[in-house]
Order: structure tokens, then C-alpha cells, then sequence
């Protein structure tokens, strides 16, 4: 079963628009998208989270993969597969 994929995003954001792509043509579905203009303490409370304030911030089921680079470069190594399939909870 795959994990529960989770983007903290902003509206005009191409690096969130870029993740979002990369991950559906990974077959992810039902990507759970969390706009942070839309709350005025959603900037804060990313950070809270995630001890960032950049978005994209991409949650793989409880996995903090980080932002689009981030996410890439497991495309890149080949591991994105795994940690979207739930055969691995972390990348390496």
C-alpha cells in the first residue's frame, strides 16, 4: 500500500508544481496538498514542523523527504520507487 504523500505548498510556487508533477507520474494519487497562504500562520507553523520555511516541503507517509531538490535527487538514486512503495521508511 502506498504511504499517505503529503505537500506543503503555496499557490504560484513552480518548485511545488514541479514535485506535484514528478509524483503523479510516479502513479502517486490523492497527493494530500496543504496551502499555507491560506492560513496566516502557515508559514509559521511549517517551520514548526519542519525547521524550514520553503516550500515545497513533501512528507512521504511520516518521512520528511524536504523540498523538490530533495525529492529528485531520491528519483535520481533510484530510491523514490521504494520509499512510495513502503518498502523502505527511510531512503537509504
Amino acid at each position: 500500500m502506498m504511504p499517505t504523500v503529503t505537500i506543503y505548498a503555496a499557490p504560484v510556487c513552480r518548485y511545488c508544481a514541479a514535485a506535484e508533477r514528478l509524483l503523479k507520474e510516479k502513479g502517486v494519487t490523492g497527493i494530500r496538498k496543504i496551502d499555507i497562504d491560506l492560513d496566516p500562520r502557515g508559514r509559521d507553523r511549517l517551520e514548526e514542523k519542519t525547521g524550514r520555511r520553503t516550500v515545497p516541503q513533501i512528507y512521504i507517509g511520516d518521512y520528511h523527504v524536504g523540498g523538490y531538490d530533495d525529492l529528485a535527487a531520491l528519483e535520481k538514486a533510484g530510491e523514490l520507487d521504494r520509499l512510495l512503495s513502503g518498502e523502505s521508511t527511510l531512503p537509504y
